[in-house]
Parts: structure tokens; sequence; C-alpha cells
């Protein structure tokens, strides 16, 4: 077998994008194959899920602090709200007679990769028995998969905390691939990790927490997902959570890592439900993301899982900061990729503080509790327009304590390291250069003016040889997940300050990487956003996500 390492690093190689050339894709759009978006289970007993009217609805700054809001009772309409709130469609969109769906939970070029999935105990109200249910989001409903052994499920559900049910994610590669090529891998982390975060988020909505099973190894989420990974369209294990409410006061969070050796194969044992439709009449097969998901297969890890998480930067409470008028629901069904901005709208230095500060990790602070580990990806900005911060390139560390490397990382020796006047201590913000970079944002995005037309733009950089390493190629996806993670909050903050953002997976990644002083592999660009006043397209149509409850 090649060696796992050296294939992911020379796909992440291979997939850059140079001022000379893009990784290798179809180059243009066979329309006579796109994917289906939607995957559904033929003959799967359906279970609708109730779609709670947007007014029931918890304050927007409520749900970045676990506990901040009272527990509700885990229940099929609960369940249902879940869902809703994180994996559901947000509306639909319509022009030139085609029309296509939004989803709360973003996606690279809109083609919605991840799948969701639910196990539970009966206590969940959605069966009688322990079940795995695929998640439907054209139909906001359930389709009964499979029905687990109640001894088997015992089996799973005592290495979970009180109450848990089983939210699963995966990856159907295809419909990244049909568009991008061999890029389609990254664009599917990225996916994970801005669906990883909704449900982190959702589930602080209703008072609950969420945690990354992170011991567990691909082949048990194969197992009790019922994934099938062969084929053009295979559908390959991404993440396991467990959602839960928190136990009493005074009772220790249980911490879940891994199911119990052989717990999954158990709970698949027996007749699973309904056939999955095919996605497209045909097919392009792309190697090089067959390779990377061989390469970055995740084994059981028990040892490496026990690791506390990481220390919460220097003051880990986010900067005060005025928060939106609507509430969280409202603005997670809001929220739309900018598909243009205006390259006037500013921001002021709190209103950018704020933002910064909604990105920091630690323990209790959503969505990354969900995640485990200190930070590994910090982020590089450009800023074009926020009054009281001078232009230029920045560098905000997420974990105070790595501060150390990024400097040792951004190796310019012209780079100021100065901290912006006004600077809340409890972010680690630096300022480099000082000047006009409007210009350098738009080229190294793909000469796209939607970075430089911003308020303004990040560079994630990832800790990215070391961890690697250290853990194993598996962290490969991980990466990608937590820079997906810090988009998803960027989209939201984008709401709640009255503008758009737009996740930016088209960047030249060599030429960002000297932008910064980078000339090795200790810190790589995963992921670009941008975030500024939005130019709306009048030929676009907005329709509600489900017509036939519109309203809700």
């Amino acid at each position: 077998m090649p060696n796992p390492l050296a294939t992911v690093l020379a796909y992440h190689e291979a997939t850059k994008h140079h001022l000379t050339g893009y990784a290798r894709g179809p180059g243009y759009l066979d329309w006579a194959t796109q994917p289906d978006p939607f995957r559904r289970y033929a003959g799967a007993p359906l279970v609708p899920l109730a779609r709670e009217a947007l007014g029931d609805d918890p304050p927007y700054g409520a749900v970045w602090t676990e506990g901040a809001l009272p527990p509700r009772k885990v229940d099929a309409d609960a369940v249902g709200r879940l869902l809703f709130d994180s994996l559901a469609l947000s509306a639909w969109k319509e022009a030139g007679g085609n029309r296509w769906a939004l989803r709360v939970n973003p996606s690279s070029g809109n083609l919605h990769p991840t799948e969701g999935y639910v196990a539970c105990g009966p206590e969940a109200g959605l069966a009688d028995a322990p079940a795995v249910f695929h998640y439907a989001p054209a139909v906001h409903a359930l389709e009964l998969r499979h029905r687990v052994a109640p001894e088997a499920w015992d089996a799973v559900a005592r290495a979970l905390p009180p109450g848990a049910l089983l939210v699963g994610l995966a990856a159907i590669p295809w419909r990244e691939a049909w568009k991008y090529g061999e890029r389609a891998f990254r664009y599917c982390q990225h996916d994970a990790g801005h669906a990883v975060a909704a449900v982190a988020l959702a589930a602080a909505a209703l008072g609950w927490r969420c945690r990354l099973l992170d011991g567990a190894g691909d082949d048990a989420i194969t197992a009790l997902l019922g994934l099938d990974p062969a084929g053009p369209e295979g559908e390959h294990p991404d993440a396991l959570l467990a959602v839960f409410p928190p136990p009493p006061e005074g009772t220790p969070l249980p911490a879940p890592h891994a199911l119990p050796e052989g717990a999954a194969g158990a709970a698949a044992a027996g007749e699973w439900l309904g056939t999955p439709n095919v996605l497209s009449p045909s097919h392009v097969a792309w190697s090089a993301v067959d390779r990377a998901v061989a390469a970055t297969a995740k084994p059981r890890t028990p040892e490496a899982a026990e690791a506390a998480p990481g220390p919460a930067p220097e003051g880990a409470a986010a900067p005060p900061r005025p928060e939106a008028d609507a509430g969280f629901r409202v603005l997670a069904h809001r929220r739309r990729s900018a598909v243009a901005m205006d390259g006037v709208t500013g921001m002021t230095a709190a209103a950018f503080y704020g933002v910064l500060g909604r990105t920091l990790p630690g323990p209790g602070r959503v969505p990354f509790a969900a995640l485990p580990g200190p930070a590994a990806v910090h982020l590089g900005l450009f800023v074009h327009r926020v009054a009281g911060v001078a232009p230029g390139l920045y560098v905000l560390a997420r974990d105070g304590a790595r501060v150390p490397l990024l400097r040792a990382a951004l190796a310019e020796p012209d780079f100021a390291w100065r901290r912006p006047p006004g600077c809340p201590e409890e972010l680690a913000l630096f300022a480099l250069v000082e000047e006009d970079v409007t210009r350098l944002a738009g080229v190294l995005a793909c000469r796209q003016q939607i970075a430089s037309h911003g308020t303004f733009a990040v560079a994630m950089l990832a800790e990215f040889e070391g961890p690697l390493t250290e853990r194993g190629a598996w962290m490969y996806r991980r990466l990608f997940w937590e820079a997906g993670a810090v988009g998803q909050v960027l989209y939201l903050e984008a709401e709640a300050a009255g503008l758009k953002g737009t996740g930016i997976g088209c960047y030249f990644d060599d030429p960002v990487h000297r932008a910064f002083g980078l000339r090795d592999r200790t810190l790589q660009c995963l992921y670009e956003f941008t975030m500024g006043g939005p130019v709306e397209d009048p030929r676009l149509g907005d329709l509600p996500a489900y017509p036939e409850a519109e309203g809700v």
C-alpha cells in the first residue's frame, strides 16, 4: 500500500491552483450528468418531521456559549428542529426557468456532497425501537434505514451521555467532482466542517451539547450508518456527532470519544431498508480523489481521543459586541452566499473585532467545543474598509499560545507585527503590512473581485505538516473541517452584522503563502472567505424552502 502521508501530501500539492494554471478539472459542465442533490432511499419508511415556526427563536448571542439556554426534552419534535436548523432547505432560487435549492448548511458550489443520518434509541420518539435513519432535506423527513436490536443499541448507548442521539455525516465526492475535478475532495471536507458547525449551533439553540466521537474509525461509522462507499457514487464516512442534553448540575459531563469495539458492527447486523437512487446517468473517474479518500481513511484512535482539549486563548470570551436584532434561527435560515460585493460597505472596528472574537475556540464555546484539540487554523486577513483599522495584511492567532509558531512561519522580515490600536487584549491580532491590499486580495482569490470588494477577506492558514505527521494522514480532513467550521461562524456573523459572506474555495495556493511570508508547509491555506455589502442579482427569485408550509 502507498504511504498515506506521502499520498495526501502529493494530493495537496497536485490540487493547488497557480497563477499560470488551475488544478485538473473537467473544463466544462456536463449538464446531462449533473448529480441529483438529493439522495433518497426508495422503499424506506418515511417519518415526517415537524417544522417549527422561526418565531420560536433563542437570542442570537445565546447559542455561542454552552449552558446559556435551558435544555429542551429530547423527542421527535426537538430532533426535527435540530435538523431543520442545520441541514434542511432554507429557500429555493429561480432564474431563467430553472430552480435550485439552498440549505441552512453552506456548500461549495451549492452541490451538497454531505448527507446526514440519525441513530437513536426509542426514547427520541421517532420509532418504537432503536433505529438508524437517513435525513431527506427535500421533504424534511427521516427515512428509516435499519432497526437496531435493543441489546446492540445498549452497547452503543453505554459509551454516550444519557439521552444522546448520534448525528452522522457522510460525503458523496462525485457531487463535487462533477464540477471541480481533482480539487473536489477538499471541498467535501469544507462542507463537512460547515455541517459540523451547523449541527453544533442548532444543538446549542436547543440547550444541548454536541461532541465529535473523535476516536471512532471510518469502518465503524460506515457500518453504523449503512454506507456504501463502492462505485462512482460511493458515500464515504465523515463524522459521528453525539448530541445530548447536559447532565444535571454537579454531574460530570461524559466525554464521548469512540464506540466500543465491535459495537457498530453489532448494531448494523440485520436487514437494511431502502434502495439508494442513482444520482447521475454516467460519471467521470477522478483517481486523485479516490486516492485521497483512501489515504485519509481514519482508524480507531482510542489513545489520541483521550487527549484533553487544548487551552482556550488568553481571555477566552469574545469582545463585547452589539447583538443582532433577529434571533439565531431566523439568521441561520436567512444565510446566503453573496455573488458579488459592492466595494463600498465598511464596518466599525468594534464590529470587526467582535466578528474575530466569535471565531475563537475554548471550553464551552460553540461550535468549536464540538471539535477536539487546540485550534490549528489561524486567520490571515486582508482588511479593506474597517473604520479605525488601517487597511492592510493582518494575522489572527486563534490560540494565543501559537503566536511564536506564526512569527517563525510568517518569515517576511519587513512584517511589522504591530497590535492595531484599540484591539481587545483577548485577540492575538497583528498588523503585518499597512497598505491597500484590495488588488492583492482579488488576484490571489483566482482574480475574483468579490475578495477585493468586500469589507475584509480571510485566508485560513492551517498548521499543516505538524498535525499530519503527528496524528496521521486522516488529520488532513480534520483541518479542513476546522476551516469549514470557522467559515460557518463567519457566514452567520455576516448575517448578524447586516452583511453577507461568501466562502472562496478557488485561490492561488502558493501565491497566498508567499503573500504571508510562508516558505514551507508549516502552514497552508485551506479556505478563503470574504464579508461585505452584497450586490443583489435582480434576475434571481427567492421562493420558500417548503412551499406547503410557507411562513415556517
